[in-house]
C-alpha cells in the first residue's frame, strides 16, 4: 500500500478538477481495501473511494480525509451450465476486462468497449452503451458494508438496477464494491446488435450478430470520433463522458423533432419514451464547441462537457446549470447530471 500527502484530485479524475487531498492511499489487494476503509471509519475520518475517476466531479476545496485509490486486480473464471462466470476485482480497468472477454471468446460486453474507469464502478451506475448494460450480465456484487462492518454479496434483484441507477448509487457511501461477477456466453460472435448506429457501422441488420473483435473495433471507432475514449493527448476526452442522462418522459411529454425510443411503462401506467439529451442540449443553444471561459461542450459531442487546464469544478457545474436551465425553459424537460458531484 502506498501513501501520499501531496496529491490533487485533479490529477486523479478525467475532468481534471479538484483540490488537495489530506491523505492518498493506493491499495492493490482486496483485504488492503477493506482494512483502510475500516481504519478511516473507526477513526471518523472522511473517506472517498476512487477507481478510474472518470465519473466524478471533484470539489475545488479538495478532500479533508482519506482518498483510497482502488488498484486491485484479478479475473477468476468459472464455467457453469448457464455460461461462463468471471469474478473481477473492483480495481480492474474496465476496458482491459472487455478486451479480455473478446480475446477469450466471451460474448456479452463487447459493445461496452472504450468506457473509462474501473470494473467496481460499473454496477453503481449500471453502465451501458450501444445497446448493452452491465445489469444484464451481473450475477453478484461483493461489497463491504460500512455500517455493519462486514462483507455482503448482493444479487441482481437486490441491486435495484434501472437506467443509469442502482441501490449502490442511491445509497452513496454505504457500500464499497470489492468484486463483481458477470455471466457471459462462450462465443466468438457478439450478442445481437441492438443499436442502430453500431449496426450501420458494422454493416449488419438490427438483431444480427458480428464477430466480437469487429464489434469492439467498431465501438472504439465510434467512441473516438466523439472524444469518448480517454486519451491525455485529446482535449475532448477531458470529460466524464455523457454529462447528462437521456430523460425518460411520458409519451405525451415527448418533444417534437427530438429523437426518442420506447422506455416501457411508468409507475402511473403510462407509456414512456427516452429522449436524446444530446439533441436537447444542442437545440437549447449549447451545440458542440460552446465555451464559457475554461469549460464548455466537447467539439465533437454536445453531451460531453469538457474542461481546459486550470478550470474549476465551480465553473463546470455553473455551466452545467446553464445548460439545464436552458433545456428546461425551451422544452420543459429537466436534465439530470450523470457524474457524481463529490462533496466533502
Amino acid at each position: 500500500m502506498q501513501e501520499r500527502r501531496d496529491a490533487l484530485l485533479a490529477d486523479l479524475t478525467t475532468l481534471a478538477v479538484g483540490g488537495p487531498i489530506d491523505r492518498l492511499l493506493e491499495v492493490t489487494a482486496r483485504q488492503e481495501l477493506v482494512s483502510v476503509v475500516r481504519e478511516a471509519d473507526d477513526a471518523g475520518r472522511p473517506l472517498l473511494v476512487l477507481g478510474g475517476g472518470s465519473n466524478v466531479v471533484a470539489p475545488d476545496s479538495g478532500w479533508p480525509g482519506d482518498v483510497v485509490l482502488v488498484r486491485t486486480r484479478g479475473v477468476a473464471r468459472r464455467d457453469t451450465p448457464e455460461g461462463v462466470e468471471l469474478e473481477v476485482e473492483s480495481g480492474e480497468p474496465w476496458d482491459d476486462l472487455v478486451a479480455f472477454t473478446v480475446e477469450h471468446g466471451l460474448a456479452g460486453m463487447e459493445a461496452l468497449s472504450g468506457i473509462p474507469g474501473s470494473t467496481g464502478a460499473t454496477p453503481v451506475q449500471n453502465v451501458g452503451a450501444y445497446g448493452q448494460e452491465v445489469s444484464a450480465l451481473i450475477t453478484a456484487v461483493r461489497v463491504w458494508d460500512r455500517a455493519a462492518g462486514t462483507e455482503r454479496v448482493f444479487g441482481p434483484a437486490e441491486l435495484g438496477f434501472s437506467y443509469r441507477d442502482s441501490r449502490l448509487k442511491s445509497q452513496p457511501g454505504a457500500y464499497v464494491v470489492l468484486a463483481v461477477t458477470f455471466r457471459l456466453r462462450a462465443s466468438t460472435q457478439s450478442s445481437p446488435v441492438s443499436y442502430a448506429e453500431l449496426a450501420r457501422t458494422l454493416g449488419v441488420e438490427l438483431g444480427e450478430t458480428a464477430p466480437l473483435a469487429e464489434v469492439r473495433a467498431a465501438v472504439l471507432t465510434l467512441r473516438r470520433g466523439k472524444g469518448m475514449v480517454w486519451d491525455p493527448a485529446d482535449p475532448d476526452s477531458r470529460s466524464a463522458g455523457s454529462f447528462f442522462t437521456n430523460p425518460v418522459v411520458p409519451v405525451a411529454a415527448a418533444v417534437e423533432g427530438c429523437p426518442s425510443w420506447p422506455a416501457g411503462i411508468g409507475a402511473d401506467g403510462a407509456a414512456q419514451v427516452k429522449l436524446s439529451a444530446a439533441w436537447l442540449v444542442q437545440h437549447a443553444g449549447f451545440g458542440r464547441g460552446t465555451r464559457v471561459g475554461r469549460v464548455g461542450t466537447s467539439s465533437r459531442h454536445s453531451l460531453a462537457l469538457t474542461t481546459e487546464p486550470g478550470a474549476t469544478a465551480t465553473e463546470l457545474m455553473a455551466f452545467a446549470q446553464q445548460v439545464v436551465a436552458a433545456v428546461r425553459a425551451q422544452f420543459g424537460v429537466t436534465l439530470v447530471p450523470e457524474p457524481t458531484a463529490v462533496r466533502p
